[in-house]
């Protein structure tokens, strides 16, 4: 017996969707339940210096000099000064040491040229710290 094909009555065919929509879903659980990270931290080097053995070495406080760049002058570690006693004050310190760290602060209406001529004075004198902010 041959089989005979029904004829479309002009109905067209529908596919249900709801068997793929739950294989995506299970797939995506699947996935995401089997992943596993990658741990970035564990293939981070952070290897740290061992501390020092020496017991003379102590560790030593870092001299701190502060500017503070004004509209009238400069301050310096809070005293006003004038741009000569702040060449001899810098003098001084830069004697006992080098690398002191010189904290120049610059006011909004302090001159451009008033924190040059620090830096000129620090420059004459082999400061070579220096951290320069705004107030």
């Amino acid at each position: 017996m041959a089989y005979k094909r029904k004829e479309n009555k002009g109905e067209s065919p529908k596919l249900d969707m709801t068997p793929m929509i739950d294989v995506v879903f299970q797939l995506l659980i699947f996935f995401v339940v089997t992943l596993k990270q990658e741990d970035i931290l564990a293939k981070l080097s952070a290897a740290r210096p061992a501390p020092n053995q020496d017991e003379k070495v102590k560790e030593q406080q870092q001299d701190l000099i502060n500017v503070i760049v004004a509209p009238q002058g400069f301050l310096f570690n809070g005293r006003p000064m004038r741009l000569p006693e702040l060449d001899r004050a810098i003098e001084r310190l830069s004697g006992y040491s080098k690398t002191a760290m010189v904290i120049i602060k610059c006011t909004a209406d302090s001159p451009h040229a008033f924190l040059v001529q620090v830096l000129d004075v620090c420059n004459k004198h082999g400061m070579t710290n220096l951290s320069i902010f705004s107030m």
